[in-house]
């Protein structure tokens, strides 16, 4: 059997192959390529097909050139649109080593009979890591003291200064309670706050389990010392958090979003922290990526901006494809796979009949 895995500057397509010689096929031929080895390059190029789905590169030359007879592709961030999926006439399942699918026309793959599969949670610890982190940074202005010293001044006033908090007993709110906002929950324990949770997706059973407790976001927003989202973007949830919603929090409280930047309304965070309404917010994801020059978040002196890398670890990068080729052969040893997009494939007969060539039946 034929697989092709295509890689980048973040994960090489060589380490994607190395994860692929595990999967429980025999033979298998392991065709590689990578979509853009540069790593500033990249940062842009995916930045556009996210924003514009895979057909913003519709002829993509590792596809273009690739052996006809590929059957299983494995990815990251290599774009695969309509287009891409006709020139692989062969193609059953699309492997993905990541949670979002903005690169994948996951549609037209299910047209065509065409497993897709991701690997959710594969940054989950250092997103949530990453979160702990920026809680600290925005309410111990840690960047901002850091920012001053190596500029000559030894800071010692903040906008914050009158109510510079311990986490010792305060209330921290979770938006969104997925496998992120729990391990965020979990290693919050330690520091004994105290845990509020919105999540219409998640039972009060589960957050029970994380000595947390499941309330409205009106509710969350008034009594939290510290907003976190760790909530997917929909267009259910777009915008959820407004210029209503954002003026329910305390004025000593603090958001911290290393989520999505569309759940939250622009310019009413900016407005926000402008008149000093909140205390401070810390971001790592931004409504439009990188931002200008002349953003006007950098003219503000009450939020802590990172460059969207809240899940980018070694161990992040290293493992994800391992995880998704561990998926894969849950797949095919008859086993129930964990992160099947469109499972209804796996009731369709051709499908059927792969699999059975493919376990050797």
């Amino acid at each position: 059997m034929n697989i092709l895995c295509i890689g980048d500057a973040m994960i090489p397509g060589k380490n994607m192959a190395e994860a692929a010689k595990k999967l429980h096929i025999k033979p298998i031929n392991i065709e590689v390529d990578d979509w853009e080895k540069d790593w500033n390059k990249l940062q842009d190029r995916r930045l556009v097909i996210e924003k514009q789905g895979p057909s913003a590169e519709k002829f993509i030359p590792q596809i273009l050139t690739a052996n006809k007879n590929t059957e299983i592709l494995l990815v990251l961030f290599c774009p695969i649109s309509e287009e891409a999926i006709e020139t692989l006439p062969k193609l059953r399942l699309i492997g993905v080593s990541r949670a979002g699918l903005e690169n994948i026309d996951v549609d037209y793959a299910t047209k065509k009979g065409i497993i897709v599969q991701q690997v959710k949670g594969r940054n989950a610890q250092a997103v949530s890591d990453y979160t702990v982190g920026l809680i600290l940074a925005e309410a111990r202005n840690i960047a901002r003291s850091h920012y001053a010293i190596k500029n000559g001044l030894w800071r010692k006033n903040f906008i914050n200064s009158d109510m510079i908090p311990e986490l010792q007993g305060k209330t921290v709110g979770l938006i969104g309670f997925g496998y992120i906002g729990q391990l965020v929950a979990q290693k919050l324990s330690g520091f004994d706050v105290k845990i509020l949770v919105f999540d219409p997706n998640i039972s009060e059973e589960v957050v029970f389990k994380y000595n947390a407790r499941k309330v409205r976001l009106k509710d969350l927003l008034q009594n939290s010392d510290f907003v976190s989202l760790h909530a997917r973007l929909g267009e259910d949830n777009k915008n959820m958090l407004g210029d209503k919603e954002l003026s329910f929090m305390k004025k000593s409280a603090y958001l911290i979003n290393t989520a999505r930047a569309g759940l939250i309304k622009e310019d009413a965070l900016f407005e926000l922290l402008k008149n000093k309404k909140i205390a401070g917010a810390a971001l790592d994801v931004f409504w439009e990526e990188p931002i200008t020059k002349d953003s006007h978040w950098l003219k503000l002196d009450n939020v802590t901006l990172t460059s969207h890398i809240a899940g980018t670890t070694t161990e992040a990068l290293t493992k994800s494809s391992f995880l998704l080729v561990q998926d894969i052969n849950r797949l095919i040893d008859n086993k129930k796979p964990q992160f099947i997009v469109n499972p209804e494939i796996l009731e369709k007969k051709e499908f059927q009949e792969w699999l059975k060539k493919v376990r050797g039946a």
